[in-house]
């Protein structure tokens, strides 16, 4: 740390440090006939008030889907914050998953991708791009993107410094990839409008959530809690899209989950929980299709998930399998790093197909069983809000306000889904002398006014008063509600405590039904939408300040702000008064002091008498069902393949005797599949790859097949090759036994 060395970014020693101390620090989460599709939705024809006649006509329905997964290699994965948790090969791909609703005068975009949470950059790309192709179709106001929240998606997307340093900077190679597969997904479900019927269903799930801050829920009001079963959010909202026929062409549906089921060891881009749910739909709803093939599109989104924990059997002490201490979720040996939530399965891929799983089925139920039709006109509001200067009113005589950004001291102790490095523990509502002093050396010293509008947090970081080379934390955010008929879909740009969604839907609805327009409304929250601003909690589950309140960037009084504003957009919604909304300020998009910490991908070795594709560790001559085929490869940097959306590093295929031929049937979209990518000493590496063979795979002759490109040097010219290798074929059979 004492080296004058300059990064490629033009840090100087002192700022490498800083950022050096803020990875070690953030143990984890820091990473919607084409009879009007010619018709641009400029809104100049008369506005129906909501009191009018209810809409009974069909909507216009449009569904897609497309990949969105980037380079699997040395990128960091946007969740944990983990130095160490840098991609290295595939679980499953990404999806963006767009669905459009047009009622013949108001249309509708809600997306939800595959990623950790949806940046202001990534939505400003996002809204630029559909701005160039489709003109004042899609605009800020009537599309929503909202992330599933997997942390093994990739990182790099962001343009505030703090989300930039744990992500090793703005990442073209992987912001790219998602811009354009959200736009492909984008251009799907518009190609694809034609009439058709909503229906939604609403159910319980009791056995795939926990809450991992219910130390801060009990500070909630006891009369509040009183009129809730459980300390978690178990509603799971479907809605159905169908066309003319009743035929299904898509689901979308909500619950409150992290898709941390995928733990902070995993190297593998996944889409977790939330993701398996949906690759179970799709695959059963388009037979005999690859994974992200065939028509129909199962969305499974993000709600108010903030204390919301998958991993079913709860926190223990790793060393003792004791309980950890219930405030600060930390052991007597180990601290926070040895209190770990685990479960259901037996370890993080079985934990994923069992909460995925259970997740798919009370979606599959709730789809079948929807006979709800949604009907109505479709409305939209949306702001942009200086959050930093909110000002409420609280009672008659008092205001409060809402703070510059700034994260606690228990931000820096992780959650019991992923504890943090270092001696910070959960439930610090004092400051720490060592740490402080080390903030203010590096930092400076908060200012008096930061640190009292915060209180009781202990104050981190002082990400308000931090703008080098950019703003730490954003001031302008979205806030946006859109309604499709009898359905209210709130855009939060964050992760509502389950405590907090409550207190969001109840006011949205209240609203919504005070002019008597929406009668029978059901209100949803999407979470990590349009712009992440870390977590929002109630003001009481603030004082306690665990990982959730620390987080909390604006203050304890941030709910309450964000009540205000969007009880205002849902009151000019019922009131037909949304055009009389101010729009607010813009958010910034920043085009220079964007830096990039990850170096170029060298040129790649092999080793001797040896090409890349060729097998270093050989399958076994016959398997059978339940067993792990196993095949290593030389490879190359799967930097070096560029854009692989809608391609793959992988193919298992079998031997059609009748056609002469080999057909694919698993990818590396599979879950059966496992893609590693091993980065070796001389800048050798190797690709393995696992096919975990189902037990409904057809008896026959099987091949693996890897695809990838290696940069090599001709003269002072790099240039990229592509190659493949191919495993010896083994057979699979049903009635194997081990001698």
């Amino acid at each position: 740390m004492g080296r004058r060395k300059s990064l490629c970014c033009g840090l100087s020693a002192r700022e490498a440090t800083l950022a050096v101390l803020f990875v070690l620090m953030t143990g984890v989460c820091v990473t919607l006939i084409t009879l009007m599709v010619t018709q641009a939705d400029t809104d100049p024809k008369p506005t129906v008030a909501p009191t009018s006649e209810p809409h009974r006509t069909p909507y216009l329905i449009g569904v897609g889907r497309a990949d969105c997964t980037g380079p699997p290699a040395e990128i960091p994965l946007m969740g944990y914050a983990n130095p160490q948790q840098n991609a290295a090969g595939i679980h499953t791909r990404l999806y963006s998953r767009a669905f459009i609703i047009d009622d013949g005068r108001k249309r509708v975009l809600f997306v939800t991708a595959e990623v950790g949470m949806i940046s202001q950059r990534l939505r400003l790309e996002v809204l630029q791009a559909l701005q160039v192709k489709y003109g004042d179709l899609y605009r800020q106001d009537n599309v929503v993107l909202s992330g599933t929240h997997t942390h093994c998606g990739l990182g790099g997307f962001f343009q505030y410094t703090l989300f930039m340093i744990s992500s090793k900077g703005y990442i073209k190679a992987s912001v790219e990839p998602l811009v354009n597969g959200i736009l492909k997904s984008i251009d799907i479900a518009h190609g694809n409008l034609r009439p058709g019927r909503i229906y939604r269903s609403r159910g319980e799930l009791d056995d795939s959530s926990l809450n991992r801050s219910p130390h801060s829920y009990l500070n909630n009001p006891e009369d509040e809690r009183l009129r809730y079963k459980w300390n978690t959010d178990k509603q799971v909202v479907v809605l159905k899209f169908t066309d003319l026929d009743g035929d299904g062409v898509g689901m979308l549906s909500w619950f409150a989950v992290h898709a941390v089921s995928m733990n902070y060891t995993n190297l593998m881009v996944s889409s977790d929980n939330m993701g398996y749910a949906s690759y179970l739909l799709e695959q059963e709803k388009n037979p005999g299709e690859l994974p992200g093939q065939g028509g129909f599109v199962a969305g499974f989104s993000s709600s108010n998930l903030g204390d919301v924990s998958p991993n079913t059997r709860g926190p223990l002490c790793m060393n003792t399998g004791l309980p950890c201490d219930y405030l600060n979720s930390s052991c007597p040996v180990g601290g926070t790093k040895m209190c770990k939530a685990f479960g259901p399965g037996d370890d993080m891929f079985d934990s994923t197909r069992i909460i995925g799983q259970n997740i798919y089925r009370k979606a599959k139920e709730l789809y079948a069983t929807a006979a709800e039709e949604v009907t109505g006109f479709l409305h939209y509001a949306h702001q942009w809000v200086n959050m930093t200067d909110v000002t409420v009113q609280i009672n008659d005589t008092h205001t409060v306000s809402t703070c510059k950004p700034a994260l606690g001291h228990s931000f820096a102790a992780g959650t019991t889904d992923g504890g943090g490095d270092l001696n910070f523990t959960q439930g610090a509502v004092e400051g720490d002398p060592f740490w402080d002093g080390i903030r203010d050396a590096l930092l400076g010293e908060p200012s008096n006014e930061t640190q009292e509008c915060h209180q009781p947090k202990p104050i981190l970081f002082n990400t308000g008063e931090m703008n080098w080379p950019l703003p730490w934390h954003p001031q302008i955010v979205d806030v946006q509600i859109i309604t499709i008929g009898s359905v209210a879909v709130v855009a939060v740009p964050g992760e509502m405590t389950t405590m907090s969604g409550r207190r969001l839907r109840e006011a949205v609805k209240q609203e919504l039904q005070s002019e008597g327009a929406f009668s029978d409304t059901e209100v949803v929250i999407a979470g990590l939408s349009n712009i992440y601003t870390h977590y929002i909690t109630t003001y009481e589950e603030y004082q306690v300040q665990r990982y959730e309140g620390a987080s909390t960037i604006y203050g304890p009084h941030t709910l309450s702000a964000y009540l205000q504003k969007y009880r205002g957009l849902a009151r000019a919604i019922a009131q037909d008064r949304v055009s009389e909304l101010p729009v607010g300020p813009q958010p910034p998009f920043f085009e220079k002091n964007l830096f990039n910490l990850l170096s170029a991908a060298p040129v790649d070795k092999k080793p001797e008498n040896s090409s890349f594709g060729d097998v270093l560790q050989q399958v076994y001559p016959i398997y059978r069902q339940g067993d792990v085929v196993q095949v290593t490869f030389v490879a190359g940097n799967p930097r070096h393949s560029g854009d692989m959306r809608d391609k793959t590093f992988v193919t298992v295929e079998i031997y059609d005797n009748r056609t002469n031929t080999w057909e694919v049937v698993h990818n590396d979209a599979s879950w059966e599949t496992r893609f590693h990518w091993l980065k070796g000493s001389n800048r050798q590496s190797n690709s393995t790859i696992e096919w975990h063979i189902p037990q409904s795979a057809s008896s026959g002759s099987y091949r693996i097949r890897n695809f990838g490109h290696y940069k090599e040097m001709k003269g002072l010219r790099p240039v990229i090759t592509p190659y493949e290798g191919t495993s010896d074929v083994f057979t699979v059979t049903r009635s194997f036994y081990y001698q």
